[in-house]
């Protein structure tokens, strides 16, 4: 199953992907547990997190009430003035903003807590306020401004107490481990997460990934089944109308002698073409209404088919040579959609009635990959293309070559009147 899930609305409309539970560290279903939004809470980026100016606001009023206990229970010979009450709890207000701007809010701190202590006012009492501002920085920050910022800061502090009273200087200095406890800590929790946020980034850019997929073969497959059914009509709506017009010619040819047998004839060959287009039809539309069923798409046309093809080209002779047996399926239904529309354009356009089209499919053994390129060869003696408005066969039969690697070219032949169609298929890599 995919890390991250996609959720749609009642309206239809799509949501962006969602990121799973177990990554965000909630529960799938019901009411998260209180170890779990904790661990929610951690996994969370803190310079996006909702009502984060609240939240540290409340912050700030917790850490304040353990810091007046600790002024006014422990020391009490250092218990802080008038003075030294506003500078510990001005101390907590930066803190409102320390996701903003935690450097800013370290230095205000700092400032505030080293003038307090350089009044040798109760030393713990600033302990929470401190550590606090110093984890902000290092959680939000690279590992070597944290570092930068612990050294500075533990200076400072030194320094300070060193002008106030040597004694507690090294005291301050035993228990920097402390400090740098907190920077760790920040550090090891923003690794965390940047570790949760490439997870999730790299389960969304998989879903994103999967969708274009699924929309780039939903698209061939709309192009796939446009080409067939325009082969298909084209070439059999244009066999019909030339036996309808057979027919119409012998009815008004010579009535008084009737050619029954070549009428019937026109007539057969008509409903041939309809059933075998029925057929195809049906075969190419399974395919829409169940998309999901394995055998819907039916056998693929093949080399095979190409004599059965020649037969329904009313109004024309065609010669068929191919002198290859086994081709890769869909090299061999690329070369049966060429010809037949190469076919149909002939008796199209052809424009006589004594028509020849010549179909030619071999290996290319004098090629520089010999045995490898499948070569399609039609022409006819035709007048040519005529100058009615083009369409779309000569496209589909470019995208067909394409489809399995393949070249097309088609134009007026050089040497003598008609048109002919070259079509190169590569054998190799295809299935």
């Amino acid at each position: 199953m995919s890390p991250v899930q996609e959720t749609t609305t009642t309206t239809g409309r799509r949501r962006s992907p969602r990121v799973p539970a177990a990554v965000r560290g909630v529960p799938a279903a019901g009411r998260p547990r209180q170890g779990e939004r904790i661990v929610a809470a951690i996994n969370r980026n803190p310079l996006t997190a909702p009502h984060a100016t609240r939240n540290d606001a409340l912050l700030a009023l917790a850490l304040a009430v353990p810091a007046v206990c600790l002024a006014l229970f422990t020391d009490p010979g250092r218990r802080p003035d008038a003075l030294g009450w506003a500078l510990l709890l001005a101390a907590h207000v930066p803190l409102v903003w320390r996701r903003r701007h935690p450097l800013l809010v370290l230095a205000a701190a700092v400032a505030l807590i080293a003038t307090y202590n350089a009044l040798d006012n109760n030393h713990s009492a600033t302990i929470p306020a401190g550590l606090t501002a110093l984890y902000t920085v290092a959680v939000t920050s690279r590992p070597l401004r944290t570092v930068l910022t612990g050294i500075t800061v533990l200076t400072l502090i030194v320094g300070v107490m060193t002008t106030v009273n040597t004694h507690h200087a090294f005291q301050v200095l035993r228990t920097s481990g402390w400090v740098v406890a907190v920077l760790f800590l920040g550090v090891a929790v923003r690794s965390h997460r940047r570790h949760i946020a490439a997870i999730v980034e790299r389960a969304e850019r998989a879903e994103r990934t999967r969708e274009e997929e699924a929309r780039r073969r939903v698209a061939e497959e709309r192009l796939r089944i446009a080409r067939d059914l325009h082969d298909l009509l084209a070439h059999s709506i244009t066999l019909i109308g030339v036996q309808t017009s057979v027919a119409a010619h012998v009815l008004a040819a010579d009535p008084g002698r009737l050619d029954r047998a070549a009428v019937a004839k026109a007539l057969d060959d008509i409903a041939e073409t309809c059933r075998t287009a029925r057929g195809e039809l049906r075969t190419t539309l399974d395919v829409l209404r169940d998309p999901g069923s394995s055998d819907g798409r039916g056998p693929l046309p093949g080399l095979h088919g190409l004599a059965g093809l020649a037969q329904t080209a009313a109004g024309a002779e065609v010669e068929v040579a191919v002198t290859v047996d086994e081709v890769p399926p869909a090299v061999g239904a690329a070369a049966y959609r060429i010809v037949q529309e190469a076919l149909t354009n002939a008796v199209r356009h052809g424009g006589r009635e004594d028509l020849t089209v010549t179909v030619r499919v071999y290996v290319d053994e004098d090629a520089e990959d010999a045995g490898n390129v499948l070569r399609v060869h039609v022409t006819d003696d035709g007048v040519g293309a005529g100058d009615g408005t083009p369409g779309y066969g000569l496209v589909g039969m470019r995208e067909r070559a394409r489809s399995v690697g393949g070249t097309l070219a088609a134009g007026p032949r050089e040497d003598a009147q008609g048109f002919e169609v070259m079509a190169v298929l590569p054998l190799k890599g295809t299935r």
